[in-house]
């Protein structure tokens, strides 16, 4: 078991949940139990699972929780392209958060390969 708080990809992960909590605030109030949940649920699922991981106690079970937030950040991706593509958020915006969304798989998939 480890603390979740110091792992680098769980705090980038966090910050993306603070960046998609802001950014969905501007959506359509016809919106908010439709795309504004997903992509905060989605979000929020990435920073959940990483921290539900860190409290197994063993590493086959921290892996699947892992892959688990690995396959939130690609639901994520597509949420935001699917907002960007109804022109809820501009361009730069959204390949702001897309950008930080692939950072924080990748960083995942990296820690992964130790396994």
């Amino acid at each position: 078991m480890q603390d979740f708080r110091n792992i680098e990809f769980w705090r980038k992960a966090h910050v993306l949940v603070l960046a998609i909590y802001r950014e969905t605030q501007s959506l359509p109030k016809e919106e908010v139990f439709g795309l504004t949940i997903q992509l905060r649920r989605s979000a929020t699922a990435i920073a959940t699972r990483i921290a539900e991981g860190c409290g197994r106690e063993n590493n086959l079970e921290f892996a699947a929780d892992l892959r688990k937030a690995q396959a939130s950040c690609n639901e994520l991706e597509y949420l935001i392209e699917l907002a960007k593509d109804l022109t809820y958020w501009k361009p730069e915006s959204s390949a702001k958060l897309t950008a930080e969304a692939i950072e924080v798989r990748k960083m995942i998939h990296g820690y992964l390969r130790k396994f």
